[in-house]
């Protein structure tokens, strides 16, 4: 042993003359003659070679379910299905970033049956086939784990399961420490001191690391209990048959007491053992055979003889190319932060590799030449560097440009001069910017005017597939050239120590800002053509580009509001926020957290026993989302004080107390941001704060407008399309009775309840028919089926709103095939257009899920009026400014909500400017019935009276 201990120490430099005669004297006068450095070095040293390398287990159809399940729906721009290898990628590189695997390999089912098919011929015969996009990703997965050069195992007769226990068992001999990342719970059965198993708790965020402890704490049993726990219990989702009438708590408390099954019915046979009650005795014995048997379906194979090369399966052995090229064909360039470290690492990423050729503007002869260049351009790409993200608020830094591919100039900002402004105020050049609106600002807030036509590549990528998801420069960059931008992060930092741009040195920013303008340039390139070849240049070019500097000169002006009066508004609604949280501990019989979903489950499902019958079940039990409580209205009065206390708390959450912090310090006012490519209809929307969503069906949410204000001497003007996408519906589908309606001057609400409720005139409609009748015309443009409209209209059974419905398409039978024709023209096609040519794509709707395909079919139906709708407002906002009156101090158009635009007009022009206003909105497109609006005027949003414009 002191031979041992003597080999494994260093040798000191002294010990070189020491005679050894005696190995104890010399071990004893080496420790005794070292310095302090020396036991420090000597104990990490021993550390680390007793720690143990860690193997990474992967469960490669677990992961693949996972991810296909959390994500309803996610392709890429061609279509293909991605949502199970995004899941699959994600948890795969969390993975090798939190645990430092030193190896890793990945198990696959095969479809073959296994042994266990044949020991029961029911096994798993419960549960549904996946849909075939979910197995459809498989191949992609596996090309996936090959470019990771990943070892796969997989073997016929036996699931990934039995191959990820067999491995473990293996690492283990070979004194490794084991983790297994799986979406599976049965894994953890094979968790000991040199297995643990890597899960995601909710959703792909969250995970869990379960050793013994974290087991025997969720479930009070130990791993290797964990077999004939479901034995006992059975699993329903593998068919697993267990003993009939014994469920989780039951099965608990056996094992808790014997230990193993073999015990638990050894006991049985002890006439004086009054531990198993005789009830649970009986079922015991008549399930016996099912109990064994269960317990070898659920039992893993340990024992499988699989060969282990760690020189395969080592992590680093990848090819970083052949992964970067497989992420950019399925647009994953958000999880390529999160690769790990390639010994075959390439520069494919280096921006001098590409030979890119960025220059820093420093003198005055470079300015003079750069200045003359751009005069000579026919277009050139724009970029700023600023110092916020806030176009409002931030200061800026300098200014790229660009336009041939591979070469860009940066200009600082103290470097600009008049001839410089000249070009950027030039009216004959286009401009091209990637979300150019926050260039527009940020110049005009440093007194230089962006003229000429606008060309913004975030817009154009953003007509071109609506349903993606990321638009940003880097993405696109990323997906349409395979090259990876320089992070912002890398230049500023992130955390407390976060730099500001101004801060970083001028060579530096030149390069990041010149790869932003080199790629703005190149892509509009691409997207150009795109853009023709789809048809889509006139919803480009004299649409959404001229819409750019309106939606600029909104945001500049903001709206005032009125934080007092919020303030009083919060009070009140705190009042009743506390009055309602008292009701519903009355009514529950106990206090509770009503905003935490777990104790909300417990009051309704397991003390109040409210039916759960059509409530869908998560990961983690039972929803109480708003459109899963819709369905217990009426089955219990707790039900309704719940809804009140959560729109309450939103609205004080989201508006009542979070507006009046978001106001401009300087001007006062409330400046909101458009967005023209966040919604995949073409609608406008709006954020930080979002202003399209304030609620005004309840007292409380109307009273919110009330803050929003004129400022003194001014009025705020609505004008407000009416009914717009029902007109649209008599014009698109040519039905003579909605057509006949809408020229006639009628109410559509009330023609469609005398048809729905047999009336023979329309005095005989009262209120409430109107009101049912209103929700089933706008239902119907939104593919609503009689379960939906019954929860719209609650006092109705679901076989009401059906006959509702039929009565309706039997109606307006044109309109009914309208909509039939545009479900299987989306099919054809695989996407859905409206009049003017704007596109949605919808691959989702061959899904052979059918939640997924009927989402897609509600949006396919609803897209040919929402969108054109949409148009038709953009085209008056476009029309208005062109008039001048969205942009002056004295008419200046603040807000777009929907189909009504708010706004701010000196009272005396008030007379003059809204029935211009009007006329323009009115007359902007030609439809087969009238287009109408209505306009209000008033101190306030929230209190409008009708103003007649004609």
């Amino acid at each position: 042993m002191i031979f041992q201990a003597l080999s494994a120490l260093p040798v000191h430099p002294d010990c070189a003359q020491v005679p050894l005669s005696s190995a104890t004297g010399l071990f004893l006068w080496k420790f005794q003659n070292q310095t302090p450095s020396f036991y420090a070095k000597m104990s990490l040293d021993m550390a680390e070679k007793s720690k143990k390398e860690t193997l990474l287990l992967v469960d490669g159809n677990a992961l693949v379910h996972r991810g296909f399940h959390a994500i309803p729906h996610l392709s890429t721009k061609g279509g293909e299905v991605v949502n199970g290898v995004y899941g699959f990628a994600l948890l795969f590189l969390k993975a090798l970033k939190e645990l430092h695997p030193e190896y890793v390999v990945v198990a696959f089912d095969l479809p073959e049956p296994t042994f266990r098919d044949k020991l029961y011929e029911s096994y798993k015969a419960t549960r549904m086939r996946a849909p075939d996009e979910l197995y459809a990703q498989i191949p992609r997965v596996k090309e996936l784990v090959a470019a990771f050069n990943v070892p796969i195992y997989e073997m016929a007769g036996y699931e990934a399961d039995d191959l990820v226990g067999s491995l473990a068992r293996v690492a283990e001999k070979k004194r490794l420490q084991t983790v297994i990342l799986t979406g599976d719970m049965d894994t953890l059965q094979l968790v000991n001191d040199a297995t643990k198993v890597f899960a995601p708790k909710q959703g792909l965020s969250e995970t869990k690391l379960y050793d013994e402890a974290a087991i025997k704490e969720r479930y009070g049993l130990r791993p290797d209990q964990l077999v004939d726990y479901k034995a006992l219990r059975g699993d329903p989702s593998d068919n697993i048959p267990g003993v009939k009438g014994i469920g989780e708590k039951t099965a608990t408390d056996l094992l808790q007491k014997f230990g193993t099954l073999e015990k638990v019915y050894d006991s049985l046979q002890d006439k004086n053992q009054k531990k198993i009650r005789p009830r649970v005795g009986e079922m015991l014995e008549i399930h016996r055979a099912d109990a064994f048997l269960s317990q070898k379906l659920a039992q893993i194979v340990i024992d499988l003889k699989l060969d282990l090369d760690l020189a395969k399966a080592k992590v680093a052995n990848f090819d970083e190319q052949q992964v970067f090229k497989l992420f950019q064909i399925l647009e994953f360039r958000s999880l390529l932060d999160k690769l790990p470290k390639s010994e075959n690492h390439a520069p494919v990423l280096s921006t001098t590799a590409r030979g890119h050729d960025y220059h820093l503007i420093e003198t005055a002869k470079q300015l003079a030449e750069l200045v003359a260049a751009l005069k000579e351009q026919k277009e050139f790409a724009v970029d700023t560097e600023t110092t916020s993200l806030n176009p409002l608020q931030a200061e800026l830094v300098g200014i790229g440009f660009a336009w041939e591919k591979g070469r860009a100039y940066f200009v600082p900002v103290l470097m600009i001069n008049k001839e410089l402004r000249s070009c950027l105020a030039d009216e004959g050049s286009p401009k091209i910017g990637h979300n150019i609106k926050y260039d527009y600002l940020v110049l005009k807030r440093a007194g230089i005017d962006l003229a000429g036509p606008l060309i913004d590549t975030m817009i154009g990528a953003y007509l071109l597939n609506p349903g993606v998801r990321n638009f940003d420069l880097d993405s696109l960059t990323f997906t349409e050239f395979g090259f990876r931008k320089t992070t912002i992060e890398s230049l500023i930092g992130t955390g407390k120590q976060q730099l500001s741009m101004a801060e970083v040195p001028l060579p530096k920013v030149a390069a990041y800002c010149g790869e932003d303008a080199d790629y703005t340039y190149r892509l509009w390139q691409k997207l150009a053509p795109e853009l023709k070849r789809n048809t889509l240049e006139k919803i480009f070019f004299e649409i959404e580009m001229p819409l750019i500097r309106v939606l600029a000169d909104m945001e500049r002006w903001g709206i005032k509001i009125d934080p007092i009066f919020l303030q009083k508004l919060s009070g009140e609604a705190g009042v009743e926020i506390e009055k309602l949280e008292k009701k519903i501990w009355r009514i529950a019989g106990e206090e509770f957290n009503i905003g935490s979903p777990q104790q909300l489950k417990t009051i309704l499902f397991e003390k109040l026993e409210i039916p759960t019958q059509e409530l869908k079940k998560g990961k983690t039990g039972l929803s109480t989302a708003a459109t899963e409580l819709e369905k217990l209205r009426g089955l219990h009065p707790v039900i309704e004080p719940i809804f009140e206390w959560r729109e309450l708390s939103k609205l004080q959450n989201t508006y009542l107390d979070t507006l009046p912090k978001l106001v401009d310090k300087q001007d006062q006012r409330l400046h909101t941001s458009f967005n023209q490519t966040i919604a995949a209809t073409g609608r406008l929307s709006s954020s930080e704060p979002n202003l399209q969503n304030i609620p005004i069906r309840t007292e409380l949410g109307r009273q919110v407008r009330k803050a929003f204000i004129a400022e003194p001497k001014f009025k705020l003007v609505a004008v407000d399309y009416s009914q717009i996408e029902l007109r649209l519906a008599a014009h698109l589908s040519g039905d003579s009775k909605m057509m006949e309606v809408f020229r006639q001057g009628g109410d559509i609400h009330t023609a469609t309840a005398q048809e729905i409720f047999d009336l023979e005139t329309p005095e005989e409609v009262t209120p409430e028919m109107r009101r049912q009748a209103k929700t089933i015309n706008f239902g119907v443009l939104y593919g609503v089926s009689a379960y939906g409209l019954k929860s719209r209209i609650p006092e109705v059974s679901q076989g009401e709103a059906q006959d509702f419905i039929d009565k309706y398409f039997d109606t307006y039978q044109k309109l009914t095939h309208y909509l039939e024709q545009i479900i299987a023209e989306a099919k054809a096609s695989g996407f859905v257009k409206n009049e003017l040519g704007r596109r949605r794509y919808l691959p989702e709707i061959k899904s052979s899920q059918f939640q997924v395909r009927s989402g897609a079919e509600r949006a396919a139906i609803n897209m040919p009026f929402q969108s054109l709708s949409a148009d038709i407002v953009k085209m008056a906002m476009n029309k208005l400014a062109l008039e001048g009156l969205t942009n002056r101090q004295d008419c200046r158009l603040l807000l777009q909500v929907h189909d009504e635009l708010v706004f701010e007009i000196e009272k005396a022009k008030v007379s003059v400017c809204a029935p211009q206003i009007a006329e323009i909105m009115q007359g902007i497109y030609k439809l087969k019935v009238p287009l109408v609006v209505e306009a209000k005027v008033g101190d306030n949003w929230g209190e409008m009276a009708k103003f007649s414009v004609f």
